[in-house]
């Protein structure tokens, strides 16, 4: 087996704060191995919360909750826009310095780059808080699609399992999602506000969404190769099969997602309008 060694370099960031700084990876990791199936308890809570205040709204008008709700997503869109600008850094340093195999199989991100791994840790973190999405859409009575819900507990699980295993993989997730979830909150800002942006907006973001899972597959098809070949790579085989097949039931169900809100929908308005 060829194992590769991590090369720590000083920080390329222009400026680090304090809490970034005195990150410790190591005490991180002994706490979600110990907590991380905790995960399975809270998606648990989620499901029972959601469907029974679904239940509840059924006979009721939906609130509005806009300044709540431009608030909630004005922090979620705020600390998405940080994250990316936090953790894609080193991602691109990692693949213009030492290239793919590197950025797919090392742990430096959390390792040597203080920066980074905080940012990594906060996110694994963030996908806790960020079930409450859920609970405005129930609350104003919008549509609850299996999608919605499917990703935020699947998400969660995955995060929490891959952080205890150090999973290097990950690297690549965590900028995916946080460039993602930058301009897909800071839209749900801007139509809380009661902004109506373009179908276009609305239609770059889901492509977005699925470019994010089509890169993912890859990823993941890239480390199972390195696996299978005897390459060094800090990544399980428990993990890699389970991220396949999460990447890819994403990919699907955005695919279907799609299709049906912006392509199937206009052939039948145009119909509709022919008639």
């Amino acid at each position: 087996m060829v194992r590769l060694m991590m090369y720590p370099e000083p920080s390329n960031y222009s400026y680090v704060f304090d809490f970034e700084e005195n990150f410790h990876y190591e005490w991180t990791r002994e706490w979600m191995t110990e907590n991380w199936t905790n995960g399975f308890y809270y998606c648990t809570i989620y499901a029972m919360l959601v469907f029974g205040l679904r239940r509840m709204m059924r006979d009721r008008a939906g609130f509005r909750l806009k300044g709540l709700l431009v608030l909630w997503n004005v922090m979620l869109a705020t600390f998405s826009l940080v994250g990316f600008a936090r953790t894609a850094p080193e991602l691109f340093r990692v693949l213009n310095k030492y290239g793919l195999h590197h950025s797919v199989c090392v742990t430096s991100y959390l390792i040597d780059d203080k920066v980074s791994g905080f940012w990594s840790w906060v996110f694994v973190l963030s996908k806790l808080p960020e079930l409450c999405d859920t609970i405005f859409v129930v609350m104003r009575k919008k549509p609850l699609i299996f999608l919605h819900w499917y990703h935020h507990m699947t998400v969660l699980l995955y995060s929490w399992f891959s952080y205890s295993e150090f999973t290097s993989s990950a690297r690549w997730f965590v900028v995916m999602n946080y460039l993602v979830h930058s301009m897909m909150y800071s839209y749900y800002a801007a139509s809380a506000i009661g902004y109506r942006m373009p179908k276009q907006v609305s239609m770059f973001i889901t492509a977005s969404q699925l470019t994010q899972m089509l890169v993912g597959c890859f990823i993941n098809y890239t480390t199972y190769g390195y696996l299978k070949a005897g390459v060094y790579c800090r990544v399980s085989q428990i993990n890699v099969v389970m991220s396949s097949l999460m990447y890819f039931s994403y990919l699907l169900l955005f695919a279907r997602f799609f299709y049906y809100a912006y392509f199937n929908k206009s052939k039948k308005s145009s119909k509709t309008k022919q008639q």
